[in-house]
This record gives C-alpha cells, sequence and structure tokens, in this order.
C-alpha cells in the first residue's frame, strides 16, 4: 500500500481512476489529475511548496519529486511520462514530454511540450528545454528537434501504457492471495503452499 499523508494540514488531492503501488509516498500539498499512476517506491513530496501534476501522468518506480522551499513548486501537465529513477526538484515538465530514465531536473527549469529529456540527463537549474526538443547528457545539453507527430505519439502510447498497466495491479490487488509479504524464499514458498 502507499502512503498517503498529510503535513501542516495539507493533504494530497487526487482525480479519477489513479493508482498508487506498494511503497509509493505522496505527501502533502499535491494535486494530482484523473488518470495518473505512481509506481513502486516513487516519493511525491509537497511539504515546503505544492507539487500540481495533469492528467494521464505516469511517475514510475523509484522516482523523486520534491520542490525548493517557497521558491519552486513542481508543475507538470498533462500525458508526461517520468521514467524510472528520475529527479525532478522544482521544475516544470510540461503536457507530453518524456523524461528517460534516471535524469535529474533541477530548480527552474522548464521542459517543453512534447520534449524527451534522455535517460540519465542531468538538466541544470534554470535551463530552457525548448518544446519537442530532446536533451541529453551531462551537462544536458541540445541534441535535435523531435518530429512532433513522432514525439505526440511516443508520449501519449506511454502514457496510456500506464493506464492499462495500473488495471492490471487493480485486478492482482483485488485478491489478497497475489500478494505475498514475506523476507525470504521459505516464507513464500509456505505461504503459496
Amino acid at each position: 500500500m502507499a502512503i498517503i499523508k498529510t503535513v501542516k494540514g495539507l493533504a494530497p488531492r487526487f482525480g479519477k481512476h489513479c493508482y498508487f503501488s506498494e511503497g509509493a509516498a505522496i505527501i502533502g500539498d499535491v494535486t494530482m489529475g484523473d488518470n495518473c499512476t505512481v509506481w513502486f517506491n516513487a516519493v511525491v513530496r509537497g511539504d515546503v511548496h505544492y507539487i500540481k501534476i495533469g492528467n494521464n501522468v505516469n511517475i514510475q518506480d523509484c522516482s523523486c519529486l520534491h520542490t525548493l522551499l517557497g521558491k519552486a513548486p513542481i508543475v507538470i501537465g498533462d500525458d508526461v511520462t517520468i521514467g524510472h529513477s528520475v529527479t525532478l526538484h522544482g521544475c516544470e515538465v510540461k503536457s507530453g514530454a518524456l523524461i528517460g530514465m534516471g535524469a535529474t531536473i533541477l530548480d527552474h527549469a522548464v521542459i517543453g511540450h512534447g520534449a524527451i529529456v534522455a535517460a540519465g540527463a542531468l538538466v541544470l537549474k534554470n535551463t530552457i528545454v525548448g518544446d519537442g526538443e530532446l536533451w541529453g547528457g551531462v551537462p544536458a545539453k541540445f541534441i535535435k528537434k523531435v518530429d512532433p507527430q513522432q514525439a505526440k505519439g511516443l508520449n501519449a502510447t506511454y502514457a496510456s501504457h500506464y493506464v492499462e498497466y495500473s488495471d492490471w495491479y487493480r485486478e492482482a490487488d483485488s485478491d489478497p492471495a497475489n500478494t505475498v509479504r514475506c523476507t525470504t524464499s521459505e516464507e513464500y514458498q509456505t505461504a503459496k503452499g
């Protein structure tokens, strides 16, 4: 089960059909739209500023979203994919963008509509990634423009896949026998009979 925590009287608010995996933590001033997913061990921490997330956003395993005290919230548009182990800190990610696995985006950076940040990239603070641009590297630099229709199709496909995946997990979660909590393989074998 996910941890949903109220801090300083601010409780997370959610749209329809959102899914939160075991180990996910959603804290404080977080507003999330419809059909969003927060996967295993991801953290969405709105304790020192707000986090606003649009519709059809997937925040994949082990990602961390945090803000800068009173200065830099996180704002995420619709149909955004946040890959595995991404760090977002006080930045904006516009609709249709894709943030690759292990990327880091720092305070006041803006990722444009339909933009792609390559896996492992480091987007420094105050960086503006334009609409439909591909950036990569450490520190991240402009690589090329991406075909807008190709980017839109790719990013919308990822976003819709994660809504579908969440339905698989909802079905699995409906039967407690599908989840075994244990610390050893022997315990697992005993529990499964």
